[in-house]
């Protein structure tokens, strides 16, 4: 439970992720206080937080249950079969890309073999920033969460890292725009131009503000929407530009926009699976890793045999 407090934030979410009451995660914390001599939580208004020596034995606890996996599992013992449920949750455009075909490809699969082989899978999607991904392998067997190639890596103290794919942000212009007839754009042929882009914290805005950085030219920014039909939808209409992934995005494109890949500055984000370490010894949860894995390596390969070019019908 200390664990969890330092990964989830607060006593209820705690309690809500464990399935027991808030009064039964305080008499536990209270229990183990009274084994330890120095203070392993504090108030920070009204949040009931971790001190360094709470992380210290948070950590130490992950380790403890890590290792029990291991030990389970080399006596053929751990509880997991093939067919287990799986929790995964996603941002919100790897969702829209994923989801569908994950959970056709593991159905499949299942109608092909014998009927407990196959795990299901429990779909969410969480769109938090960078910083809050680790926190939702708390929740979630598996995390979908995405990061700027430049950005500080994920904690691989308390996650497990499996790398999913390498996505560049592309500009988005509405297929009749001027830039549309180029096959690559700089910063300074698009710094000027009206935007909608993320909020902060997000990859577009990233992106932008590196835009800007190298331009040496402030943005026109009009919007600020994280939803990718929003924006697909807000380019198409012909009113701003904005910034999209090339491959999770496909789903939410239309014929009113064209992508161009974007030189000059490093647009490419980083799609990784997060896990606690200890997830990842069960059959079920590696499986789903593995439908995932190859869900986006065609999803990517199906966008990169259409072989990009100036004019309206490219890159739809």
């Amino acid at each position: 439970m200390l664990r969890e407090l330092g990964d989830l934030g607060s006593v209820k979410a705690v309690a809500e992720t464990l399935m027991v009451t808030p009064s039964a995660v305080s008499q536990q914390l209270a229990l183990l206080q009274k084994s330890v001599d120095v203070p392993l939580t504090r108030k920070e208004g009204r949040a009931l937080v971790l001190t360094d020596a709470g992380r210290v034995l948070a950590d130490a606890g992950a380790a403890v249950v890590s290792a029990m996996a291991d030990a389970q599992a080399a006596i053929g013992a751990y509880h997991d079969s093939p067919g287990s449920t799986v929790t995964v949750s996603a941002f919100h455009s790897a969702g829209q890309a994923l989801f569908a075909p994950l959970a056709a490809l593991l159905t499949t699969a299942r109608t092909a073999g014998p009927e407990n082989s196959v795990p299901r899978v429990k779909l969410a999607d969480e769109d938090v920033a960078q910083e809050d991904f680790p926190g939702l392998a708390a929740r979630y067997d598996l995390v979908l969460a995405h990061r700027m190639e430049h950005s500080p890596g994920w904690p691989t103290d308390k996650v497990a890292v499996i790398p999913l794919a390498d996505e560049p942000l592309d500009v988005a212009l509405p297929a009749g725009h001027p830039l549309a007839a180029r096959r690559e754009l700089r910063p300074a042929d698009v710094v000027g131009q009206p935007w909608v882009t993320s909020r902060d914290g997000y990859s577009p805005a990233d992106v932008l503000a590196a835009v800007v950085a190298v331009s040496g030219r402030p943005a026109d920014v009009l919007h600020r929407i994280n939803d990718y039909s929003t924006v697909a939808s807000l380019v198409a209409d012909g009113g701003a530009i904005g910034l999209l992934p090339r491959f999770t995005a496909q789903r939410v494109l239309d014929a009113g926009v064209v992508l161009r890949p974007l030189a000059g500055v490093n647009s490419v984000r980083k799609i990784d699976i997060l896990a606690r370490p200890e997830t990842l010894k069960r059959k079920s949860v590696m499986t789903v890793c593995e439908a995932l894995q190859t869900v986006m390596t065609e999803l990517a390969g199906a966008r990169d045999a259409r072989v990009p070019g100036p004019g309206p019908a490219a890159l739809r």
